[in-house]
């Protein structure tokens, strides 16, 4: 057990005693490195810049030898701190810790402020698999996860997705294979990942209240680079492109690919020409094998596939796995299809990179068009980029929520839009105007906040009232 210690006050200040480590924000991941350091027995301490965080009782009762400060970091004096472990949630740049930004430990050299994923990596000693970008993130870790599953080995899937990596070191430590989904929170504060394979899989604007500018996401983004021995790439986004040359680097597309490129191309199995993905050309698995929908679904696939190759997991196993994947939870899920028109929960579509993304991806797909419903709180994003892909694939955009003036501004001159008050709204009004081939897609481009508790109650609104919907008719 770890034992307490007595902080001291020097000149009003809270002294943090010399070589303890500071574990920043109580959080899911904080709470998670605070396991980790007792598990090894390292002295810490705990502090988070509110008065009052969640959890704080249940966290006082679990560690219960474990000093906390609840408030503004400057009240505490870092001069002697052993080091500081930030949650994800945490800007590096926090006032009280600016003075650490650049400081380094004088033994190791190391940076003096990391992340949870920088203790992870010490103590790691599988392979990793890593996987980032603005959308399909979880989609692509999960789904590599189920191949390194089909193919025999013991697998730990986590991260941002899911169970912290912290708790998966504890929980699977005769891991054969640890694959992570990493933010850019958690990847500006891992100086070095190492991994075995590494995906970036797409960049759009997000967190930019975070990281400053697109410049600064995209840094942050591309340090699941560092010492990595392989990465993926899309072949379509050059943002995602590392600027430091790789060991190897694999690339997908969504077109047909180039040799020993990953892509989609028409192939004639003997029934006819389809669509296939293919790896230069070798075709690997008709398109409509996929559970998954939409062209991105099948950039997602392609990147998974990449990935394990290099790790060397066995192709049948893994199109076995992608033939099985019908996705995750408001993500590209097809919930059910009625009278020819498929319905789509993408609830997790919270800006617009991906939206752009499950509209090109679906509207390339479609016999008929799509039925865009749009709306919530759009955190002051530009909707102007969805409106000439709506032009080309969708019947109408039908907007809810607190914005959905400024997305039937940024769209009315390229396609047909309807403002409702809600989602319920939006749904009757897809299901008045919908035909055979049609897709009507929850892809809204904003966050939640305004109408539910989170975009998990609004997924489960829309496949609620559709099940409802499909049980009347059926």
């Amino acid at each position: 057990m770890v034992k307490p210690w007595d902080g001291f006050e020097v000149g009003g200040m809270h002294k943090v005693p010399a070589g303890v480590t500071l574990v920043v924000g109580l959080g899911v991941s904080g709470r998670a490195i605070a396991r980790h350091l007792t598990r090894k027995g390292v002295p810490y301490m705990v502090a988070d810049t509110r008065t009052a965080p969640p959890g704080l009782d249940d966290f006082r009762a679990a560690h219960p030898d474990v000093e906390i400060h609840c408030g503004p970091l400057t009240q505490l004096d870092l001069s002697e701190v052993g080091e500081v472990v930030l949650s994800p949630g945490v800007a590096p740049d926090t006032p009280g810790l600016d003075s650490l930004v650049g400081r380094v430990h004088d033994a190791s050299g190391e940076s003096l402020v990391v992340g949870e994923i920088a203790l992870f990596v010490r103590d790691c000693q599988a392979p990793i698999a890593a996987i980032t970008g603005s959308n399909a993130k979880s989609t692509v870790t999960t789904l590599l996860g189920e191949m390194a599953r089909a193919a025999g080995w013991n697998v730990a899937v986590g991260g941002n997705l899911g169970t912290p990596a912290l708790d998966l070191l504890h929980d699977l430590p005769d891991a054969d294979l640890y694959v992570l989904e990493l933010s850019s929170f958690q990847l500006e504060t891992t100086p070095c990942l190492s991994a075995e394979t590494a995906a970036f899989l797409n960049l759009s604007d997000d967190h930019l209240d975070r990281h400053g500018d697109m410049s600064g996401y995209r840094a942050a983004k591309l340090s699941i680079f560092r010492s990595a021995r392989h990465g993926v790439i899309n072949a379509e986004d050059p943002m995602t492109w590392p600027e430091v040359s790789m060991p190897a680097l694999d690339r997908f597309t969504t077109h047909a690919p180039l040799n020993n490129e990953w892509g989609v191309a028409e192939y004639d199995d003997g029934s006819g020409e389809t669509d296939w993905l293919m790896y230069g050309s070798e075709p690997l698995l008709p398109c409509h094998a996929l559970r998954l929908k939409g062209r991105h679904n099948q950039a997602n696939a392609l990147a998974a596939l990449a990935m394990g190759r290099h790790l060397g997991l066995p192709m049948p196993a893994m199109l076995g796995a992608l033939e099985r994947f019908s996705g995750l939870p408001h993500r590209g899920e097809v919930v059910a299809e009625m009278k020819g028109v498929i319905w789509i929960n993408d609830s997790k579509g919270t800006n617009v990179g991906a939206t752009l993304a499950a509209i090109d991806g679906v509207g390339a797909t479609l016999s008929g068009k799509l039925i865009l419903l749009a709306g919530g709180v759009g955190k002051g994003a530009d909707f102007t980029p969805l409106a000439m892909p709506l032009a080309r694939y969708a019947r109408e955009a039908i907007l809810f929520g607190r914005d959905a003036e400024s997305l039937q501004c940024a769209l009315q001159d390229e396609v047909p839009t309807c403002r409702v008050t809600d989602l319920i709204a939006a749904m009757e009004r897809a299901a008045s105007i919908a035909e055979s081939g049609d897709c009507v897609l929850l892809s809204p481009a904003c966050a939640s906040l305004d109408q539910f508790v989170n975009y998990q109650e609004r997924g489960e609104t829309f496949r609620r009232w559709v099940h409802e919907r499909l049980g009347r008719q059926g």
